[in-house]
């Protein structure tokens, strides 16, 4: 395991996890205004036939990931962390700034879509290269007794992004009517996250570089080239992508929850974008709260019972969602599977992350993360909304999150406890020693 880097200030750590929030904010809000993207750019013979295009180039964000992983997640670790983030954030903003302003089907006719593919894949080349240099960068800086709760803010600055998403949705949709959002509201959302991507970079340029080369031990200096050192740590980067492909199908089917109230349980917009403030909110607290409590117990508890207890509540929330077919029960039903089932994320970053030399890390974190999303993620979205369709059942989607789910457990269970306060490299935390 390596050792890691003199502690940074509070405020570089921060202005890294602002930087990776704005970044993902910009990437999920297509998730949000699938709908209404779907009408302007996708004309179709239906409403289904226009959302499955949308969701398909939203999928198509997904599809550079893995090369975005690999070419930047590489540029970090030889060059460094710093600059492989700067680097993300400024293709992000161009992408999304492009999005913002590619004029409708109607206007141009098929280059309207063809433009939006374009920018996706762009998009998500960007952001496969920001997630594995932002996650070695929050480990090295952390404390060692603080690891959990540091990386934890990978995911937390996701929810971050998504609240942003949530709370812009609910103002767009307050303040215009149903033919004003389709018409330039979402874009407006677009153009907020370019016009912030700015004060993102602003922020970065000053956080000190974190990647310490001499940090790798003798065992994994001794390894060979890059490629020799992921065959010797094969097996976590196996893990971590059975885990990571279980938890983004989770996390793209409770953003799909906007989707899923707007087009099954037909409420307005306001109620349905309420939803992705809700799963802000638990998911924000749900993976913080696990890496802060990972720093104290372990990793492997907190990446394991949660998980099991979220798999026992999914279709009966789920079940129950569809009952009352009200914002009540579905603010509430989200609230709870978020909280349950994004425990696990911070103690996983943290543990995957510590599992793998600083060589590699932050490639082989981008990429696993990235591979996964890509297959995983990319299609979530698309897979449920064509079971509901040919089912007719709601409940597709909790069948879906079930079946990953069972997979993510056993996948996170046979991974090893890397927590310092676990494996002797620091003390336990006082409250932890007074149990």
């Amino acid at each position: 395991m390596s050792v890691t880097s003199p502690r940074l200030s509070s405020r570089n750590v921060a202005a890294a996890i602002a930087g990776n929030a704005l970044e993902f904010y910009d990437f999920v809000t297509y998730a949000f205004f699938a709908v209404q993207i779907g009408r302007v750019f996708f004309p179709a013979y239906s409403e289904y036939g226009s959302l499955m295009l949308s969701l398909g180039t939203f999928g198509a964000g997904f599809a550079m990931r893995p090369i975005g992983g690999i070419l930047i997640g590489r540029y970090a670790d030889r060059v460094g962390r710093k600059p492989a983030m700067i680097l993300s954030l400024a293709l992000m903003g161009a992408a999304v700034l492009a999005v913002a302003v590619i004029p409708s089907y109607a206007a141009i006719g098929v280059a309207a879509p063809v433009l939006v593919v374009i920018a996706r894949m762009a998009q998500g080349f960007a952001l496969g290269g920001q997630v594995g240099s932002t996650t070695a960068f929050l480990m090295e800086a952390a404390p060692l007794s603080q690891r959990g709760v540091y990386t934890a803010w990978q995911g937390g600055s996701q929810y971050c992004a998504s609240l942003a998403g949530g709370i812009v949705g609910i103002l767009l949709s307050s303040l215009l009517d149903a033919d004003q959002l389709q018409a330039y509201g979402w874009r407006i959302a677009f153009a907020l996250g370019a016009l912030t991507l700015p004060f993102g970079l602003f922020l970065i340029r000053n956080v000190p570089e974190t990647l310490n080369r001499s940090a790798d031990t003798s065992v994994d200096a001794a390894a060979g080239g890059d490629w020799a050192l992921c065959v010797v740590h094969r097996r976590v980067i196996l893990l971590g992508l059975v885990t990571l492909a279980s938890a983004t199908i989770f996390t793209y089917l409770t953003n799909y929850m906007t989707t899923f109230a707007e087009t099954v349980l037909h409420l307005g917009n306001a109620v349905a974008f309420g939803a992705t403030l809700v799963v802000g909110v638990s998911g924000l607290g749900g993976v913080m709260f696990g890496g802060w409590l990972s720093d104290r117990v372990g990793r492997w508890p907190v990446m394991v019972w949660p998980r099991v207890v979220y798999l026992v509540f999914v279709w009966p929330l789920y079940a129950w969602i569809v009952e009352m077919h009200g914002a009540a029960a579905l603010y509430a039903a989200t609230a709870v599977l978020v909280f349950l089932g994004t425990m696990s994320f911070g103690p996983f970053y943290a543990a995957l992350t510590e599992s793998l030399p600083t060589r590699i890390r932050g490639s082989a974190v981008g990429t696993t993360y990235a591979i996964s999303i890509a297959i995983f993620g990319g299609s979530a979205q698309l897979i449920v909304t064509w079971l509901i369709h040919i089912s007719g059942n709601p409940l597709a989607p909790a069948w879906y999150l079930i079946a990953s789910g069972i997979c993510g457990v056993i996948s996170t269970a046979m991974m090893a406890e890397t927590a310092p306060v676990r494996v002797g490299l620091a003390p336990r935390p006082a409250s932890a020693a007074a149990e």
